[in-house]
């Protein structure tokens, strides 16, 4: 019978299985380091793409509130210039106010009743004057109720006074004036 030696052999297949098992876990490791770099590679860039875009964002978000303060000063010059334009425009509304009002209280005083003096405070006018008798001073208020341009008509004081040997009646009477649009004042100064 034939002796064979296989212990040499089985040395040499182990040695072979060893040296392919540590080749094996080195390509392995090498494996693992290029996908774990190719990861950090791939999640870097996307970061530093990311950033790129968030400070592209970031400056267009500092254009956009630069835009929108100009944007609110702007609206706020157009609000002045409004508020100046209504006011101006109120103005000359109202220019003629003082005509209009003299020339009511020509046609509403009846005969007999002498203004002294006219006040103006915004709407209300206070009117003192002479009149020959009560019935005269009611005659007015009823007129000046029945105006156009005067309304509410209130009589603070009546009482009677002697005047160049003349007994006359002292009056104090309050009443509104009655703002008017453009086309009021028109019609009431006659023009077409």
């Amino acid at each position: 019978m034939i002796r064979i030696n296989l212990l040499p052999h089985r040395e040499e297949k182990r040695k072979a299985r060893r040296e392919q098992f540590y080749a094996l876990g080195g390509l392995m490791l090498l494996l693992g380091g290029l996908i774990w770099f190719l990861g950090y590679s791939i999640i870097d860039s996307d970061i530093a793409t990311q950033e790129g875009k968030n400070a592209f964002l970031k400056s267009e978000i500092a254009s956009l509130d630069k835009q929108i303060d100009e944007i609110k000063k702007l609206k706020e010059q157009t609000e002045a210039l409004l508020a100046r334009k209504q006011v101006i425009e109120s103005l000359q509304a109202n220019r003629a106010e003082t005509v209009y009002l003299f020339n009511e209280l020509a046609r509403q005083v009846p005969s007999g009743i002498y203004l002294r003096a006219v006040k103006q405070a915004e709407q209300k006018i206070t009117l003192r004057g002479y009149a020959q008798s009560n019935a005269r001073v009611s005659t007015l208020m009823r007129n000046l109720d029945d105006s156009p341009l005067l309304e509410r008509p209130d009589l603070v004081e009546i009482k009677a006074v002697m005047v160049d040997k003349r007994r006359l009646s002292d009056f104090t009477l309050n009443v509104f004036f009655t703002r008017q649009t453009a086309e009021d004042a028109k019609k009431a100064g006659g023009v077409k």
